[in-house]
């Protein structure tokens, strides 16, 4: 019991304790930044993430608020491939988020990631990442790490997951490694290998559809996917 509690008391210390600081660094940025909400959807044949397939077909909202290099926003994916007639809704996640960037390419944030069909307010319902990110030029590169053990969200908790990226215009070519869930045996392995690329459908004069696709093996598990998505 005392463990449990330590953990929970430290995650919301964590928590707490980001959000002040983003919202110190978000007081000092100039007035001239301004302030926004934005929403959009995207559309994807299926939902891949760090080389672990979770869904069929997707659609995937957001609602995001920003401010200077701060941003707050909820992410989420909804499964079309379900049977809704026998009760089946497709995978469902539905993530929160936080982070700040700086001006010269890092990035720093927390993702909380949580699962319907759980309890929303039962602690091992969420996972709590740390987020961080560096871009310079055409290379960059992240690092997470999960908090805690989350079983209801698949979490073994100090999960690792490493990704770095290079471009060449439209074209990006990325390699991750991670364990915990990442990893078929919990091990540290390669799981995400590829290449993007994304291009623009005009549509009219003054709008058109992004457009992305992807090729990702998983050495792990061996399994190879071909995906694409559009975003409004």
């Amino acid at each position: 019991m005392n463990l449990k509690f330590n953990t929970t008391t430290l995650l919301k210390t964590s928590v707490i304790l980001f959000f002040g600081i983003t919202l110190l660094l978000t007081l000092k940025t100039e007035t001239t930044q301004a302030q926004k909400f934005d929403t959009g959807v995207d559309l994807y044949s299926t939902y891949v993430f760090r080389g672990v397939a979770f869904s069929g077909p997707s659609i995937q909202p957001y609602v995001e608020f920003s401010a200077g290099g701060f941003s707050v926003g909820a992410w989420g994916s909804q499964g079309i491939d379900g049977q809704a007639s026998q009760g089946d809704l497709g995978f469902q996640e539905m993530d929160l988020y936080a982070a700040y960037e700086f001006g010269f390419g890092l990035s720093i944030g927390l993702t909380d990631y949580y699962y319907p069909g759980s309890d929303y307010f039962d602690g091992d319902s969420h996972a709590i990442e740390l987020n961080i990110g560096l871009e310079l030029d055409n290379f960059s590169l992240s690092g997470n790490y999960m908090f805690n053990e989350a079983e209801a969200a698949g979490s073994a908790g100090s999960d690792l997951y490493f990704e770095a990226g290079l471009s060449f215009g439209a074209v990006n070519l990325f390699a991750g490694a991670g364990d915990g869930w990442h990893s078929s045996d919990g091990d540290f392995a390669l799981v995400n290998v590829g290449l993007s690329a994304s291009k623009e459908i005009r549509v009219t004069d003054t709008f058109s559809i992004p457009l992305t696709g992807a090729a990702i093996l998983n050495p792990d598990t061996e399994q190879f996917y071909i995906v694409v998505g559009v975003s409004f």
